[in-house]
C-alpha cells in the first residue's frame, strides 16, 4: 500500500506537467486556446464581411492563425479590397491582416 501511494505521489504530477504541455504552443503550431480564438476570429470577420451589402457578393476565403487574419480570393475593385482589409482590422483580436485579395 505504501508503495502504491510513493508512486501516485510522484506519476501523478509527471502526468499533469505532461499533459498541460501537450496543450502548449510552438512557432509552427498553435495551442489549444490559440485554436479556438483563432475559429472564433474567422467566424467573427466572415459575418462581419457577410454582413456588408458592398462585400457580401464576392467569396473572400478567411483564415486565421495566431491572431493574423489572411484574406483572399476576387474583388472588382481596390475599394473593395480595402473596405474587406478595413473590417478585418475592426475584428476584436485581429493583430494583423493580410490582404492577399486579387483585383480583377
Amino acid at each position: 500500500m505504501k508503495k502504491l501511494n510513493v508512486l501516485v505521489r510522484y506519476l501523478m504530477p509527471l502526468v499533469l506537467v505532461a499533459s498541460f504541455a501537450g496543450c502548449a504552443s510552438t512557432p509552427t503550431q498553435e495551442s489549444t486556446g490559440q485554436y479556438v480564438d483563432n475559429t472564433v476570429i474567422t467566424t467573427e470577420v466572415k459575418a462581419a464581411l457577410a454582413g456588408d451589402d458592398f462585400l457580401k457578393s464576392f467569396q473572400i476565403s478567411v483564415t486565421s492563425y495566431k491572431d493574423t487574419v489572411q484574406l483572399s480570393g476576387f474583388v472588382n475593385s481596390q475599394a473593395a479590397k480595402d473596405k474587406a482589409g478595413e473590417l478585418a482590422r475592426g475584428v476584436k483580436g485581429v493583430k494583423k491582416v493580410k490582404n492577399d485579395l486579387i483585383v480583377k
